[in-house]
């Protein structure tokens, strides 16, 4: 029988061997690319998830800020404003006119690269105040803490605070006699009157990082605002700003006055903001912050002044300077101040007084209206050439100019002054250096998206808790 078996010559199995390498060749290629491919998407993940985390996004001397803090930090931030979102949303529901601070809110949360730049230099404050206030010997005790956290809780196991101190009562001194040879109206003897012509022009602070432990509740019910602290951002050109609102932090609701009760709400709250990324005690750092920062600024503005020197005037505003020179002229004949603002000046608020401001000291004006104010001499003084502001022309007139005590709102503005101008120094000092790897890491969550869905699964949650207890025999 013959044999079936093909007689392999060495060619046949030379090829065949070479066919073989080849054909391992090619899975081992496929292989690699297959690792190399799995390694880069591993590699991809892990870089963004865990070593991006760890670069710093600014320094501080020594110490780094890292992407991981400022992340959290910004995921707050945005929580807290749609929180705000919703509580304006509710004002509105009562026929409250409440747009401009929606559409202010809105326009944070739609400028990612605003908002984080803010937060960043607030973070940048903190640290600078941490470590000047080291440098300087200045210690919080856990106490301290302690007693600031379970007061932002409204749980008070000493019983509610009262008091320490009656507030000191400023008295107005007497305006000059001459005053009155101007006008024959009594002014108001609490200062700096709301002047809609003539704002102020102060510098804006970033949201410090002070948190409402009701805020962080990760349900729509949230209403609590952030309360801003004097905490500035010196190097910020578009600060966002907290909106103008409510200013009290509301108490947590159904908070009962027991350790227990206080130590259950806190270990939700702070497992709440832990999952925004923030790590341990929040609320230690948080707090020992907070009175790092008070004690630094008590020693910073200690020798703010609590008097300065103010001026008590009136003007007209109109909207040419050949009117104001014809009004000019007029006065110069002799013609009533009063009577013309209230015929001419299109500040109708001040011109229906007469044209009267009452008192204000520096800052309170924009700049070109305040030096040509501060620079009348006499009562009755007024400017005979046009002041020209971004509101129209003046004719600014002195009534009296007289050292005066500030109110408390005068005398914290102008320690804030003090300390926002300390911080803008310490700046430099401190050799801070921001790295623009920071504009690449800032969140867009949370957002009206993902409050909506939490929203959706906490109804769905609380539907399906009514239908098991219905069932539950």
């Amino acid at each position: 029988m013959p044999n079936e078996n093909p007689v392999l010559h060495k060619k046949h199995v030379a090829r065949l061997q070479r066919e073989q390498q080849q054909s391992k060749i090619i899975l081992y290629t496929f292989i690699g690319i297959l690792a190399a491919v799995l390694l880069l998407v591993l590699y991809g993940y892990l870089d963004i998830n865990y070593f991006q985390l760890k670069r710093p996004v600014a320094k501080v001397g020594e110490t780094e800020i890292l992407t991981k803090q400022f992340e959290a930090r910004v995921r707050l931030q945005r929580q807290q404003l749609l929180a705000q979102y919703q509580t304006y949303t509710q004002y509105a529901q009562f026929g409250i006119d409440v747009n401009s601070q929606l559409q202010q809110i809105q326009s944070m949360l739609d400028s990612p690269s605003s908002l984080g730049k803010s937060v960043l230099d607030q973070m940048i404050n903190e640290e600078i105040i941490r470590q000047e206030a080291a440098k300087r010997g200045i210690t919080v005790s856990e106490e301290e803490v302690n007693e600031l956290t379970e007061g932002a809780f409204g749980y008070f196991p000493n019983g509610s605070p009262t008091p320490s101190t009656t507030p000191t009562e400023v008295t107005m001194p007497e305006p000059p006699a001459g005053a009155f040879d101007i006008v024959t109206i009594t002014p108001l003897p609490s200062a700096t009157p709301e002047n809609t012509s003539e704002p102020t022009s102060t510098a804006t602070s970033a949201p410090a990082a002070t948190i409402d432990p009701a805020l962080i509740t990760g349900t729509p019910e949230a209403t609590a605002t952030l309360v801003p602290t004097a905490t500035f951002t010196p190097t910020v050109t578009a600060t966002v700003t907290a909106t103008t609102g409510p200013t009290s932090t509301p108490e947590p609701t159904g908070t009962p006055y027991t350790q227990e009760g206080f130590d259950k709400q806190f270990s939700e709250a702070n497992e709440r903001l832990m999952a925004l990324g923030f790590d341990g005690n929040v609320y230690k750092e948080v707090f020992e912050n907070q009175l790092l920062e008070s004690k630094l600024k008590d020693i910073i503005a200690a020798d703010v002044a609590r008097t300065e020197e103010q001026v008590w005037a009136r003007h007209i505003l109109v909207g040419d300077e050949a009117t104001a020179l014809n009004l000019i002229e007029k006065l110069k004949s002799g013609d009533d101040f009063a009577a013309l603002a209230q015929e001419f000046s299109t500040d109708t608020g001040s011109g229906a007084l007469g044209g009267d401001l009452g008192w204000f000291g520096a800052g309170a004006m924009v700049p070109e209206f305040e030096t040509a104010a501060f620079a009348l001499e006499k009562p009755g003084d007024f400017t005979t050439t046009p002041v020209q502001s971004q509101y129209g022309f003046h004719i600014i007139q002195l009534i009296a100019k007289q050292e005066r005590p500030l109110s408390v709102d005068q005398y914290n503005a102008a320690r804030d002054k003090v300390f926002r101008e300390w911080l803008t120094a310490a700046f430099d000092e401190y050799g801070v250096e921001i790295f623009d790897f920071w504009q690449e890491r800032v969140p867009s969550e949370p957002n009206f998206i993902t409050l909506a869905t939490e929203a959706a699964n906490a109804q769905n949650t609380a539907l399906a808790e009514q239908e098991a207890a219905t069932e539950a025999p």
